[in-house]
């Protein structure tokens, strides 16, 4: 079998290690960046930028949740974040991982090739076609999407004015240039806004840095890893229940498995809805205060986001999806991506020290002489505004688009809640009402799942399931989701 896979960053690297060697025996991969395997998050930067998870969670290898720990091994020194007792490495280290495992997985097929252009189409005939960017086709038995997700929006239509960086990778470029005294906005306070605020300390930045958003909350901050002993937050669990499968059903398995544990899901979210509403740098305190605290609830539901979320999606109902995402987006992603406690210190110690704020309640900025931040409490100037909004999930990647748009001309859908519409239990892409069986997608990309932008263990999963669909062995889905 003949496959093609189409981009090469952290999903392409998962599904050539899940992929078989006895069925597959030539591979393709389509990747026109300049780096490989690494995408667009873990590419070399500044050692401030840090992997945002435990290697606990971070295997690109489904089902082996020691993969990176194994790899990581005695790379892990001077990496140590003390509070969380696990190493956490810059990003850049993981990519090294990334690409040294793609490497070895490609050395375990009869043929390789790496074609560094870009895919502009794929036609669906007898056999599958792959035209390039430079006027090339190149026949597969089978096309796999790997082709990673989009890029930061621009809400305050701020491109090309002078000191405003739209999109903040690698920050060893982007901040290079911005003075360590000058003011500086960043737009969001998620995951991306800490990478940012981290790295401006790491330089030894002096001038006032501004998070500003809408809410004004920051990440919770990761707690030390410890056995969970889920038993029914599970996705067999979940696919066991009767059906219609509502919200009220999946909190009251929530309120079961949290029970089990001699704890409370009403605690817990009244403890939520608190942290929400106190004062950032009270509540940022309080979260570095808990990473020993022995409570489960917390570590359980981020957990189960992970790995019983998206088949919870996909047996909602789409009011109760609506509701999820209309109501509870800001506290949903809050839980499931905290901060890693290295990176929690640094931004406690600079709003202590008063070099740090945040701004909630954004209204607008505007580019004149600098930047003018119209927010809820008034005005702030900024010399330098980094634009840290989170990619918006399921979107699909503008250099994708010419291939995307091939593949709606001849029947595939898209997903409405973003991304190509896909089978769940295989990943094969749909196509004029069915699933192709020669089509797959992996990644974000990939519609249907919920509204958090992939991290690794979801593109692992999807990896996996791809692999074995790709060897035309059928399983049902509570197999494929473990």
């Amino acid at each position: 079998m003949d496959i093609a896979i189409v981009g090469a960053g952290a999903a392409a690297v998962g599904l050539l290690d899940a992929l078989d060697p006895s069925v597959v025996t030539s591979v393709t991969v389509f990747e026109p960046a300049s780096t490989l395997w690494r995408g667009r998050p873990y590419q070399p930067d500044l050692d401030s930028v840090l992997v945002n998870a435990p290697p606990e969670i971070m295997s690109i290898r489904s089902g082996d949740r020691e993969h990176y720990a194994r790899w990581l091994g005695g790379r892990c020194a001077g990496f140590a974040d003390e509070r969380l007792g696990r190493p956490i490495p810059p990003r850049a280290v993981y990519g090294r991982y990334l690409a040294e495992t793609a490497e070895a997985a490609l050395a375990r097929f009869a043929r390789t090739k790496l074609v560094r252009v870009a895919v502009t189409g794929v036609s669906l005939g007898e056999r599958l076609s792959v035209r390039t960017s430079d006027g090339r086709v190149h026949e597969a038995d089978q096309v796999v999407l790997c082709v990673g997700g989009g890029t930061p929006l621009d809400h305050y239509g701020l491109a090309g004015e002078p000191g405003f960086v739209a999109d903040p990778y690698p920050l060893e470029r982007t901040l290079a240039d911005v003075p360590p005294g000058r003011d500086v906005a960043v737009i969001g306070a998620g995951l991306t806004a800490v990478d940012v605020v981290a790295s401006l300390a790491a330089r030894g930045h002096t001038g006032r840095i501004s998070l500003v958003s809408r809410s004004g909350t920051l990440p919770f901050v990761w707690q030390r890893p410890v056995e969970t002993g889920i038993r029914r937050l599970t996705p067999e669990r979940l696919l066991a229940l009767p059906r219609p499968v509502t919200l009220e059903h999946v909190i009251e398995l929530v309120r079961a498995e949290l029970a089990d544990h001699g704890e409370s899901w009403d605690d817990l979210a009244a403890w939520t809805t608190a942290s929400a509403r106190r004062d950032p740098v009270e509540s940022l305190r309080e979260q570095l205060a808990m990473v020993d605290a022995p409570l489960l609830a917390r570590r359980i539901v981020q957990e189960a986001a992970h790995t019983a979320g998206p088949v919870a999606w996909r047996l909602l109902p789409v009011r109760d999806r609506e509701l999820l995402r209309a109501r509870h987006f800001r506290t949903i992603t809050t839980l499931a991506s905290p901060m890693v406690p290295r990176n929690a210190a640094v931004l406690l110690d600079l709003l202590d020290a008063g070099t740090l704020e945040t701004l909630s309640g954004i209204e607008r900025i505007e580019a004149g002489d600098g930047f003018r931040i119209v927010h809820a409490a008034g005005e702030r100037t900024a010399a330098v505004v980094v634009n840290a909004v989170n990619p918006p999930p399921h979107a699909i990647p503008r250099a994708a688009r010419p291939l995307v748009s091939s593949l709606l001309r001849q029947g595939a859908e898209l997903d409405p809640d973003g991304g190509l519409a896909a089978d769940p239990d295989t990943g094969r892409i749909m196509v004029g009402g069915r699933p192709d069986p020669r089509l797959h997608v992996v990644g974000d990309l990939a519609g249907g799942g919920p509204f958090l932008v992939s991290g690794i263990p979801g593109v692992a999963v999807q990896a996996a399931r791809a692999a074995r669909s790709l060897g035309s062995v059928d399983q049902p889905v509570d197999q494929l989701v473990k």
